[in-house]
């Protein structure tokens, strides 16, 4: 297939990239390149073709030729999704249906959209949460979500195949590193100052997946019959992998030797607290197993981390409302995030 993967510069589509190419697709990507400088380590490789665009500002010319969207591009977290939820809904839900609109006009079959498990919100409890749940959002970006699913499905007809896939909490190592995610924050602060900090009571759950285990999902969605995924919506990650944050920083102290757990629970109870069934994508892809579990990952990630030399000073440049918030303070990023004339000329 000729495939557009979106946000193809961020943390995902860095993994996702190599992954659908590996498999034979001819791959392009587009990304306004907010993350590009975000790199630890050897350079990610990047598709033949790039479309260096703002989300917000896409042309139809996008879609010429493209069998299928995989759109990854968003406001990525919650933090960063409460930086402006006037501008996260205009990027993540009016850009996002704008460029699914071209893509089904230009004769795209297949929209596959990274949507969140964040959607649940406070589903509480021990209860395994299905795709049929309801959905509780508790930020501008899991609310996004939420709308963006809606506007795709409508979208949806004998030609447009659009799936949302409510993506775990994403973990592991990409060459376009983020520290804001849970198990990646774990493992750095663990590694640079020797204890696994748990600002919460740590007794919230959290399902996490890692990231070329997305890619792989991503990969297994492109190719699926048409009426398996069609206007689909798929909880991605593993029964395996549902954790308490408490028992994920157990986990990364007894991987990061030297480490220890501290909880301060600074920030009170987390409301945000899922345990997700994914049981409708283990039917629909029996043969789709987790190359990752959290141990693993996290070894994995520690050693990138000493072999590439990750620095305390290091952390904002991976931290996504830290960076933005960088950018604009430095004159680089207009109040709206996008890039001033000096950037651009």
């Amino acid at each position: 297939m000729r495939v557009l993967v979106t946000g193809h510069l961020g943390y995902l589509g860095t993994v996702a990239v190599p992954v659908l190419s590996a498999r034979g697709h001819d791959v392009a990507g587009l990304d306004a390149g907010l993350f590009a400088e975000c790199r630890l380590g050897p350079p990610a490789s990047s598709p033949a073709r790039e479309h260096l665009v703002d989300l917000r500002d896409v042309g139809p010319s996008v879609c010429d030729g493209v069998d299928a969207v995989v759109h990854l591009a968003a406001l990525s977290n919650d933090p960063l999704g409460s930086l402006d939820a006037t501008l996260t809904h205009e990027i993540n839900v009016d850009a996002t249906l704008r460029l699914a609109r071209l893509a089904r006009d230009a004769g795209v079959k297949r929209f596959v959209f990274s949507s969140s498990c964040s959607i649940y919100g406070t589903a509480g409890g021990d209860t395994l949460v299905t795709e049929d749940a309801p959905m509780r959002p508790v930020t501008p970006y899991a609310a996004s979500k939420v709308r963006a699913e809606d506007g795709l499905h409508a979208l949806a007809d004998g030609d447009f195949s659009p799936v949302s896939l409510r993506n775990a909490t994403a973990y592991g190592w990409s060459p376009r590193l983020r520290l804001d995610v849970v198990v990646n924050d774990l493992v750095t602060r663990a590694l640079l100052t020797g204890e696994v900090r748990v600002l919460s009571d740590g007794s919230p759950w959290r399902p996490v997946v890692h990231a070329e285990d997305i890619a792989s999902v991503v990969a297994e969605i492109l190719v699926a019959p048409r009426d398996l995924v069609h206007d689909a919506v798929f909880n991605v990650g593993f029964s395996s992998e549902n954790y308490r944050v408490l028992e994920l920083a157990e986990i990364v102290a007894s991987v990061v030797e030297g480490s220890r757990v501290v909880v301060t629970g600074e920030t009170g109870p987390d409301p945000r607290s899922y345990r997700v069934d994914f049981s409708r994508l283990a039917r629909a892809f029996p043969a789709l197993a987790p190359t990752w579990d959290v141990r693993r990952g996290s070894r994995d990630l520690l050693e990138r981390l000493r072999e590439y030399g990750i620095r305390s000073a290091d952390r904002p440049r991976f931290t996504r409302l830290a960076w933005l918030t960088a950018l604009r303070d430095a004159g680089r990023l207009t109040e709206s995030l996008r890039w001033t004339a000096d950037e651009t000329s």
